[in-house]
């Protein structure tokens, strides 16, 4: 089992910054890929940002590209998402989710995340 809290939400101005955490507990999280979804109201949680279980090889979402960056520290059982020059449209509660232990280079489904967590609210204003 692995249990998944999500931090760092919160509401920023068109261009500012934030840094989202997802804290695991369970010792099994180093052996998991790590991914970030989205999900604004009214709809559908698409994937944004995954990360290989050693951190060696991420992939990302062609809207967040250049602007978002995930990291891991397996030592501290975390996944970071660093979001810079944030738009109305990032607008959304994010969500981590641990997906196995396969990388497969490319975005993940929901279906394919075996825990989630909770999420946390970001709001980008214009």
């Amino acid at each position: 089992q692995v249990q998944l809290v999500e931090s760092g939400g919160g509401l920023v101005q068109a261009g500012g910054s934030l840094r989202l955490s997802c804290t695991a507990s369970g010792r099994t999280f180093s052996r998991y890929v790590m991914v970030w979804f989205r999900q604004a109201p009214g709809k559908e949680r698409e994937f944004v940002a995954a990360i290989s279980w050693s951190g060696g090889s991420t992939y990302y979402e062609d809207s967040v590209k250049g602007r978002f960056t995930v990291s891991r520290d397996n030592a501290e059982n975390t996944v970071y998402l660093q979001m810079n020059s944030l738009r109305p449209e990032d607008t959304a509660s994010y969500y981590c989710a641990a997906g196995g232990t396969y990388w497969s280079g490319r975005s993940y489904s929901t279906d394919a995340m075996n825990y989630w967590g909770k999420g946390t609210l970001v709001t980008v204003s214009s």
